[in-house]
């Protein structure tokens, strides 16, 4: 089975096409983007825009495209306000604003980096889903595909560290959560159409902001989690443990990747890492290193595994003994993870300077350098030929957010 045909499989809807990206990571949950034509090398304010619309208040989460449309959360701190929003995917026109919770919002961020709306929505064609840390808790909620409220569950308590990003994925009939935390977390699988708790872990009492993430390896569909210390895999469908490891941080960020034997993860606190672990019984760790890889996730292509570390370098491992290929200085901090597309890396930093540069062992190519906006935190979408990024512009004490579709 392709890469492309296991991440529609695991959504279960004859809706969504190769031209979609869903949800958190793409398709494929791997940061891949699917086949077909390839975005531009390169852009500007005034190059390769095929639209932008303004997006409210200040949020970190990436967009999920899917048929005509264009996901986003957002969330308004002043009028405390936590939101879903769809565009047009042609137009960029805004087609409707649900608010999702009112209020709230009286914990205050523990990370300068963090929003009130990191997590990304994902679509399965039928309904988009979103969670929201509201309050003390973590609710999980479904619209239908004009907006309307379909349900709404509390996951967990959630006891505020560093904030809230964990972004939700569907699996066949379930929607699967995350809620890492100092109190006590939960990973969950919720059914899809009516939101009831099918089956419900605990997580060790730990801060933690990995999302969920299923992927074929070894032989098998793994839900596979990162941080609180430990690396594991569970039956997507039962959450039953299949394997479980120290081979983590405390606190991880990124979303792990595979290479359909070994899983990848990498964390920042209170160590830098990037480890591969056999996902079997043994959870045995392969090979690891110190880079610190903490918030962007990571890409697997042709047996190598490809990073850009927070600090602004791009690197190169192999993937079964971790030996490194190659590191090159880029330039910036990156926040957002990198997408591949063929055989190109785009990888966006923090001023909002993308970097496209070759996905190939044998050495750094640099293709193109682009500029658009002052601040991206937030991880674009890249499908059919089209890249959707959300972008900071700041003019002088102002600050206002765009979401961008560009494309030739």
């Amino acid at each position: 089975m392709s890469r492309l045909a296991f991440g529609l499989a695991l959504l279960v809807t004859s809706s969504l096409t190769a031209a979609d990206w869903p949800g958190w990571r793409g398709p494929t949950r791997d940061g891949v983007a699917p086949p077909g034509p390839l975005p531009p090398l390169s852009w500007s304010e005034t190059k390769n825009v095929r639209w932008k619309a303004p997006v409210p208040g200040r949020s970190h989460g990436s967009p999920a495209v899917v048929g005509t449309r264009v996901f986003l959360t957002a969330a308004e701190p002043d009028e405390q306000l936590q939101s879903v929003l769809c565009f047009d995917r042609a137009t960029g026109k805004q087609l409707w604003k649900t608010v999702v919770h009112r209020g709230g919002f009286e914990q205050k961020n523990g990370n300068a980096k963090s929003t009130f709306a990191s997590s990304t929505p994902t679509c399965d064609g039928e309904r988009v889903y979103a969670t929201f840390m509201h309050g003390k808790t973590v609710v999980a909620t479904a619209l239908d595909l004009d907006g309307k409220s379909v349900w709404q569950t509390t996951v967990s308590d959630y006891v505020l560290h560093q904030g809230f990003g964990s972004s939700p994925a569907v699996y066949k009939h379930l929607l699967l959560v995350t809620a890492d935390n100092k109190g006590g977390g939960v990973v969950a699988g919720l059914d899809r159409a009516s939101g009831s708790v099918v089956w419900k872990q605990d997580r060790p009492k730990l801060p933690n902001y990995a999302s969920p993430i299923v992927l074929p390896v070894a032989g098998r569909d793994q839900l596979v989690l990162t941080g609180c210390d430990l690396v594991a895999g569970y039956d997507p469908l039962t959450g039953n443990k299949l394997w479980e490891t120290k081979g983590s941080t405390t606190e991880c960020v990124t979303s792990t990747v595979t290479d359909g034997r070994l899983v990848f993860t990498s964390g920042g606190y209170p160590k830098n890492h990037v480890s591969a672990v056999a996902a079997d019984d043994s959870g045995k760790v392969v090979w690891e290193n110190k880079s610190r890889v903490y918030v962007p996730s990571m890409l697997v292509k042709d047996g190598h595994l490809f990073a850009v570390l927070d600090e602004g370098f791009a690197a190169c491992w192999r993937c079964d003994t971790g030996a490194e290929r190659w590191r090159e200085k880029l330039g910036g901090t990156f926040s957002a993870s990198p997408v591949l597309a063929g055989d190109r890396i785009y990888a966006t930093n923090e001023a909002g300077k993308t970097f496209v540069f070759k996905a190939d062992p044998a050495g750094f190519e640099l293709l193109a350098e682009s500029k658009l906006g002052d601040e991206v935190m937030a991880t674009p979408a890249v499908c059919d030929g089209r890249v959707y990024t959300r972008v900071t512009v700041k003019t002088g004490t102002k600050r206002e957010e765009f979401l961008y579709c560009l494309g030739e």
